[in-house]
């Protein structure tokens, strides 16, 4: 600093003297004949000259010192980060539990990072089967500087979802693409609370209610339709169709008319949503650049943000128009009645209301039921499908159940699965070995005691759902796609007829407890339907990157994961679908 003060004490006379032209004639100066106002010409260009090596000398100097400055700045971030990683791990607050053990660690936890190295290269799910093995079945680990907390068995789940959930753990981890993106207004992830089990009763008591699905079912079925339509003009033309494609298109739809009564709009953007949904950034873990808002992730986000949020105003403006147009007894002509949108619209203004619900919470419940049931729905139907593919002998059976049943005459309809029990425990055999959230997230509130070790406050929790469906402790011969576990007797080899309702905590597809999916019920018969309609109309025929249909050992699929916010397969799904029946023929003349 003494460098930088000197140099600029320096700089300073200089700049006096050159704007100060008094001082041209203060110095001394050398005799000459040359008139005054020359010889102070001459003197300005020489403090010229000086002011230029001056600011040389300045510059570099400046240049010493922000060196000097950036590297004081890194030793101190260090000497930080290692006393916070040095230190040890902070105990219970309270005093009872003071004396307990945290679950066992990986070590060393790296500074900032924490165990994130430790979770590069695989899955979120693989990796933490990795280090179940080496530490046990309840470990912690360090999600930057996020305490993380790893349970991986059902006894443990049924301590953390049951036992202690309403004191602990009863409200989920948000990123801050969530956050954001549902404005702060998810169901599924705000606090526990008066205005979570409001709009909770709400949900379950006037949205997805008895009578508010049953009259919805004209509306699914026609979405179920389509796609078979779809897949009808494929198998016509003999072409190869992207069969992931088409999922995702009919969960977006049907969930799009379903909330909203519109679908085109906003298929693309709840798209982006649910993506990104599925991402996280080290701002959400790391806590110096929690406040910090920059990088692409963040960029994206308010990108997002800044498309979605207009399209949703406008859908709730048009909504709000017909509810009031209904309301003064005119008939709106070819506009669904009954869906979401408008019975929370209604609640709105209604005055009676024991919590007012505002424009931003409807727009959050809006995103919720786009990022629950579209890409969960179609991402366990695709697996539901390839696992039928490479496994001919459940397919047959499948087939000849829903023949016994409906028969070939008409298409299955969604009150026909009731007494496909075949379809429905392929269903479940699928939710296990490929469940739609592979690790489930809880955040603790309120620290705790399990298994002799404690829980501390805001730590994540992870539960490991991925490994227990692929658990041979739980499971006979679970790396075996055979529905038929679900309708045999333990002494058969099977489970018996476990639900998906989060009381099996082996089978927890949909979470358990009070933040399970209020959608089980919706999701779990659209795809029983759709698959049972599939069967009953078509064989799929697997073909090359060429277009080429495989035949024999080569026309499998492969069952490689990709990253998600549901665990999507790796590879798109493209087959030639081709008919079984004449029922394929009456789909393309509806």
């Amino acid at each position: 600093m003494y460098h930088i003060n000197s140099s600029l004490s320096v700089w300073y006379q200089c700049c006096v003297e050159i704007l100060d032209p008094k001082l041209c004639f203060e110095k001394p100066i050398m005799i000459s004949h040359d008139p005054p106002h020359k010889l102070c010409a001459e003197q300005n260009e020489l403090r010229s000259e000086e002011l230029s090596v001056f600011g040389k000398i300045l510059s570099c100097e400046w240049q010493k010192s922000r060196n000097i400055m950036l590297l004081e700045i890194a030793i101190g971030l260090l000497v930080l980060a290692l006393f916070l990683h040095l230190r040890p791990t902070p105990t219970a607050k309270s005093k009872a539990l003071r004396h307990l053990p945290n679950p066992p660690s990986p070590m060393p936890r790296l500074p900032f990072v924490g165990h994130l190295h430790l979770l590069k290269g695989q899955l979120l799910h693989h990796s933490l089967i990795t280090l179940s093995q080496r530490y046990g079945p309840l470990f912690s680990l360090y999600f930057g500087s996020m305490p993380t907390v790893v349970a991986s068995t059902p006894d443990l789940f049924k301590l953390f979802l049951q036992t202690h959930e309403a004191a602990s753990f009863n409200t989920r981890f948000q990123t801050s693409a969530i956050k954001r993106l549902t404005y702060d207004n998810s169901v599924a992830m705000v606090p526990f609370g008066p205005y979570w089990k409001f709009i909770r009763k709400l949900i379950m008591n006037d949205l997805l209610n008895a009578t508010t699905v049953n009259k919805l079912r004209p509306l699914r079925s026609h979405e179920i339709r389509k796609v078979l339509r779809v897949f009808a003009q494929s198998a016509a033309a003999q072409q190869p169709l992207n069969i992931t494609e088409e999922l995702l298109k009919w969960t977006n739809n049907t969930i799009s008319m379903l909330m909203l009564g519109e679908a085109e709009e906003v298929r693309d953007l709840a798209r982006e949503t649910v993506k990104i949904f599925g991402e996280y950034s080290l701002t959400d873990f790391i806590w110096p650049l929690k406040k910090l808002k920059f990088g692409k992730y963040e960029k994206r986000i308010d990108e997002i943000f800044n498309k979605f949020d207009p399209v949703i105003e406008k859908v709730i403006k048009k909504r709000q128009e017909i509810v009031r147009r209904r309301k003064n007894g005119e008939v709106v002509e070819g506009e669904q009645s009954g869906i979401f949108l408008d019975t929370l619209l209604e609640f709105a203004e209604d005055e009676t209301m024991e919590i007012k619900i505002t424009k931003e919470q409807i727009k959050g419940l809006v995103v919720d039921f786009f990022s629950a049931g579209t890409d969960s729905t179609a991402v366990a139907t695709e697996w539901a499908l390839a696992e039928l593919i490479n496994n001919p002998r459940v397919l047959q059976k499948a087939r000849e159940e829903v023949y016994s049943v409906v028969g070939k005459d008409r298409v299955v309809d969604e009150v026909d699965t009731q007494n496909l029990p075949y379809i429905r425990a392929i269903v479940k055999e699928t939710f296990r070995m490929h469940p739609p959230l592979p690790v489930v997230k809880r955040k603790c509130v309120e620290e705790c005691e399990i298994e002799g070790c404690v829980i501390p406050e805001g730590a994540l929790i992870l539960f490991n759902v991925w490994a227990v469906g692929r658990d041979p402790k739980y499971w006979n011969k679970p790396l075996e796609f055979r529905p038929e576990r679900f309708l045999e007797s333990e002494a058969e080899g099977g489970v018996g007829p476990l639900d998906l309702r989060g009381q099996h905590f082996q089978l927890l597809p949909f979470g358990s407890g009070r933040r399970m999916c209020p959608g089980v019920n919706l999701s779990t018969s659209g795809m029983a339907t759709l698959l049972a309609s599939l069967i009953q109309c078509f064989d799929l025929q697997v073909v090359d990157t060429q277009g080429h249909i495989l035949q024999g050992d080569d026309a499998k699929v492969s069952m490689e994961e990709r990253a998600g916010l549901t665990v999507p397969r790796k590879h798109t799904l493209v087959c030639v679908p081709l008919a079984k029946t004449t029922l394929v023929a009456k789909l393309l003349s509806s």
